[in-house]
């Protein structure tokens, strides 16, 4: 594979996880997240607000970081083994990139987007912090899923 293949086929894999949940599903998501939260009000209407176009713009961007770092540290024949389509190892780079998006300067990264995001949307830092919040949990929810739909070893 050529670099610009192993670097579509990452991005496929990842996008197509992160964005793989209907609106249905993403409301229901951000009704449970305000409820544990003990947020009120149209608070729920607004963080819907600010997710839409923050998980195309903001998840390329994030996925795209990821690629760049994971070929600067990976050589390119062991990252191209993870490029066969295989369930196994989709879920590889899927949990990959949930380590990557969960390191220190990683999570630094994401709340100053996402406060500049709820800023230029909102003008409330406020909602940026209950958005990067509630991206946080999604991100977990994934993990989880990637792990539980991992095929079991025979023990």
């Amino acid at each position: 594979m050529t670099p610009k293949q192993i670097r579509a086929h990452i991005f496929n894999v990842i996008i197509a996880k992160v964005e793989e949940q209907d609106e249905t599903k993403r409301q229901e998501a951000l009704n449970e997240f305000m409820s544990v939260t003990g947020t009120s009000g149209n608070a729920t209407d607004q963080v819907a607000a600010l997710i839409p176009p923050l998980m195309h713009e903001l998840y390329e961007k994030w996925i795209t970081m990821f690629i760049d770092r994971l070929l600067e540290t990976v050589p390119a024949k062991n990252i191209e083994l993870l490029c066969d389509n295989s369930a196994d190892n989709d879920a590889a780079l899927v949990l990959a990139y949930i380590m990557f998006l969960e390191s220190a300067r990683m999570e630094k990264q994401i709340d100053d987007d996402l406060k500049q995001h709820g800023m230029k949307v909102t003008g409330d830092n406020d909602l940026g912090d209950l958005a990067a919040s509630y991206l946080r949990t999604q991100m977990a929810k994934i993990a989880a899923q990637t792990n539980d739909d991992e095929p079991k070893g025979n023990a």
